[in-house]
């Protein structure tokens, strides 16, 4: 496995998926296995941020010594790597082959990493941090590339389209993930954090005159609903421009070649 001194050379060439761990001698602590590791330190990630988790803290949690762990990871950033890849392991792909069309095929794949990333408030840092070549992210990229293929655009415009799509996903995801931990953060719902926001700075007479132009669609935003429910009307009806996008770029691609 990929050792910090490794990392630190040689950032862009450091996967704890491209080394070959020299196996320990003897036998692991009992009743500890990788699995464990990294399924604990997923739910830790999840409670506490990438701040929260630390080799002392997970053997604690696990119950073990933190020398432990060595038999199993090297550093913090393979157990990092380690857990990345299994939250891509959320993503339903079966439900993607059912899906049918690319279309389809790219509405549930971005849907369901929309779901993960919210989920999983750290993974947005990491997922840029790491080289992400784990079996369940490459499994993830190859349904994407699928998708995207089946469009009909040409080869030089996929990653176009893929980036389009998925980077948007990305980064909407992000921002949903992270305004709902500042809500929690500060003890309350979603909607009352917005609420209490909104207020804050309307209310505020320096922001009067600034925010006049941004006023109906503000009112409107507050009209709709819940925040879970203007975070996914947002979200479709962004996906579905895209998908229309791609659709007439198809087309005029077509139409060039003609």
């Amino acid at each position: 496995m990929v050792k910090a001194a490794d990392r630190a050379k040689n950032p862009a060439g450091s996967s704890v998926w491209l080394e070959q761990r020299t196996p320990r001698s003897g036998g692991g602590p009992a009743g500890l296995d990788r699995d464990r590791i990294v399924t604990t330190s997923i739910r830790m990630l999840d409670e506490d941020g990438l701040a929260g988790l630390s080799m002392r803290k997970l053997a604690t949690e696990l119950g073990v010594t933190a020398m432990s762990l060595y038999w199993y990871v090297d550093t913090k950033d393979d157990i990092i790597e380690y857990a990345v890849d299994s939250v891509y392991g959320e993503i339903d792909l079966d439900a993607v082959d059912a899906a049918g069309g690319w279309q389809d095929r790219v509405r549930v794949l971005a849907l369901d990493y929309r779901r993960m990333l919210v989920r999983h408030p750290w993974m947005s840092p990491c997922a840029g941090q790491y080289l992400n070549i784990g079996p369940n992210a490459i499994a993830v990229g190859t349904k994407i590339q699928d998708a995207v293929r089946d469009t009909g655009l040409p080869l030089h415009r996929q990653p176009s389209a893929m980036s389009a799509v998925f980077q948007f996903v990305y980064g909407y995801g992000t921002i949903e993930a992270q305004f709902e931990r500042r809500a929690t953060e500060a003890g309350m719902s979603q909607d009352d954090f917005y609420g209490e926001s909104i207020k804050a700075f309307r209310d505020d007479p320096q922001f009067v005159e600034v925010l006049e132009p941004m006023a109906e669609i503000l009112d409107e935003r507050a009209s709709h609903g819940s925040v879970s429910d203007i975070w996914d009307r947002d979200f479709d009806y962004a996906l579905e421009v895209l998908v229309a996008g791609i659709e007439v770029m198809v087309a005029r691609e077509a139409g060039d070649l003609s």
